[in-house]
């Protein structure tokens, strides 16, 4: 039988890479991979990779499976990051584009994409070893036997790099974005594993940018403003839309269905016009219509990154911005990172 696969420890946003004194015991610190979290169970026998949510993951990554079976040096319960990478070896990056294409319902297409675009896995935690269970042990204990399990073993399973100098940290927090890395980790090193409890600390990349207000789409309770959808002019102008706007309080919903009526696009009869976003493999049985509002109203929001011509995650509300005339919200705006080697980081 598998390991029984807890929660996964998690971590809470801190806004700078915390000193090692600050906490009994001190920190270790590691980058932040930007994949799918596993927990991988290696029984000798069976595998089986669970995700963060209610989702197994074992079916969609053949090729790891058959890695764990193969390369696994002894039966053992793993944390890591399902990871792909693209680009020629000395320039490559992390790819999340590639990676969630990878869920899909189809076999066969399963079997294709983990030909053409297989994944690796970054173990940074143990969990269980043999018959023995470490989640009370303090993490530099299942760190060293982390090492000493997975160190010497090859492609496509790694251990993650740590340090435990928070200013090497912080250069990484810098450099490593260029790969496609999400930021840093701190754990404390004296600490037990302690599933679905923040017991670690995540520094990500924070940045501004003033985007136009383009649509929004209804709470899933019926009422208010659900999440707002904003974009970004081309150097053609052209709009693109780049993300959405949410976590409003219920007051707030109401309030901007309001605020935001004059703006709403309108047909020859009065109704309000609706758009629809482009599906994918996680909102096929959603709701991707929208509102749509004449491209006027700018605002400024947070957000960490930008994947391909999108915002990676969902970006935070700052402030409007009526000084803004909303065509100079262009992509020139946001800050480019310099590349940086995949490799480099593995090593």
């Amino acid at each position: 039988m598998p390991y029984d696969i807890p929660a996964p420890m998690l971590a809470k946003a801190v806004p700078t890479v915390p000193e090692p004194d600050k906490v009994a015991g001190g920190l270790s610190y590691e980058p932040k991979w930007d994949g799918f979290r596993a927990l991988v169970s290696w029984d000798g026998t069976d595998v089986e990779i669970g995700s963060r949510g209610a989702k197994p993951l074992t079916r969609y990554f053949p090729e790891l499976v058959e890695s764990f079976a193969r390369l696994l040096p002894e039966p053992c319960l793993l944390d890591g990051e399902v990871v792909v990478a693209r680009g020629e070896p000395g320039a490559q990056r992390l790819d999340w584009e590639a990676l969630s294409q990878r869920i899909h319902p189809a076999a066969s297409r399963v079997k294709l994409l983990s030909e053409g675009t297989p994944a690796m896995f970054i173990a940074f935690d143990l969990l269980a070893r043999g018959d023995s269970d470490l989640q009370d042990a303090p993490f530099a204990e299942r760190r060293a036997q982390l090492v000493d399990l997975l160190g010497a073993v090859p492609h496509p399973v790694h251990v993650t790099r740590t340090t435990d100098d928070p200013e090497l940290a912080r250069r990484w927090l810098a450099e490593f974005e260029g790969a496609g890395l999400d930021g840093v980790v701190a754990k404390p090193l004296a600490q037990p594993y302690a599933p679905n409890k923040r017991t670690m600390f995540k520094i990500k990349h924070a940045r501004t940018a003033d985007v136009v207000a383009l649509g929004y789409r209804i709470h899933k309770s019926g009422q208010g403003v659900g999440s707002l959808l904003v974009g970004l002019y081309d150097g053609a102008g052209r709009l693109h839309g780049v993300g959405g706007v949410s976590a409003w309080t219920d007051k707030r919903r109401l309030e901007l269905i309001d605020e935001l009526a004059p703006l709403v696009e309108r047909d020859a009869d009065g109704e309000a016009v609706v758009g629809e976003t482009d599906r994918s493999r996680f909102s096929a049985s959603k709701d991707v219509s929208f509102v749509r509002l004449r491209p006027e109203r700018v605002l400024e929001v947070r957000y960490d990154q930008l994947e391909g011509m999108r915002f990676r995650h969902t970006v935070q509300f700052e402030r409007w911005r009526p000084d803004r005339d909303a065509t100079s919200c262009t992509f020139e705006q946001l800050e480019t990172v310099g590349a940086y080697d995949l490799g480099d980081v593995l090593d």
